[in-house]
């Protein structure tokens, strides 16, 4: 899983990465908020892990900025120990969970397994647009009524651009979510999109896979 530290404290942001990378994720570091809010915004993370106390942006600002770019990467907040307002402010702008400094790494690390686990449960089950039904447990496709039937590159392409409706995701945020850190070309993601765009957006039927174009694909609603 690829994570996002947004952490000023060097040391702190150190020992995150350390505990995460032990862990087995991909970890990225931000030092301020600015960056991290770019970072989550451009990039394709499985969990954010923010401080309030940042330069440039506070860790509530860029969690709300988050919220209203219609992300739904989980995030959890640190905060001070006897910080309660602060705590209840986080959760109330979007923050799912948050984390008292000073921490023990093993509570770190249950935070982040339990936030993980939760939101692959909220990725479970069926995602509906217009008339498109996507199984995400049974790996099915459905266009008004009718089965469709995707090779496992277009239907895990099609699971991301439905997760992200309505946000345009570029080639780059493609190949790293759906390809997985494999080598990939871009003309490799034009392909498959256009192979999906057969199957999903047929003659008749209301278009849903649009081009931006100098930045990548979105999935509309009508």
């Amino acid at each position: 899983m690829r994570v996002l530290v947004v952490e000023d404290d060097r040391i702190i942001a150190d020992q995150i990465a350390n505990t995460l990378l032990a862990e087995g994720h991909q970890v990225d570091v931000a030092n301020d908020g600015q960056t991290g809010l770019r970072a989550a915004v451009v990039g394709t993370y499985g969990l954010v892990v923010l401080d309030l106390m940042l330069p440039k942006l506070d860790g509530f600002e860029v969690c709300s900025q988050l919220r209203r770019n219609r992300s739904t990467v989980p995030i959890l907040m640190l905060t001070a120990r006897d910080a309660i307002d602060d705590r209840v402010r986080g959760l109330d702008v979007g923050a799912d969970d948050y984390l008292p400094k000073p921490f023990d790494v093993r509570e770190l690390q249950a935070r982040v397994r339990a936030l993980l686990r939760r939101d692959k449960v909220l990725k479970t089950g069926v995602l509906t647009i217009d008339d498109l039904e996507i199984d995400s447990s049974a790996k099915t496709v459905r266009r008004g009524g009718k089965e469709v039937h995707l090779t496992p590159r277009e239907f895990s392409l099609l699971e991301a651009l439905t997760r992200n409706v309505g946000r345009t995701l570029t080639r780059e945020m493609i190949l790293d979510s759906v390809w997985n850190n494999e080598e990939a070309l871009e003309n490799t993601v034009n392909f498959h999109v256009t192979s999906l765009r057969k199957k999903i957006d047929t003659e008749g039927a209301t278009k849903l896979i649009h081009t931006v174009h100098g930045f990548g694909y979105v999935l509309r609603s009508p």
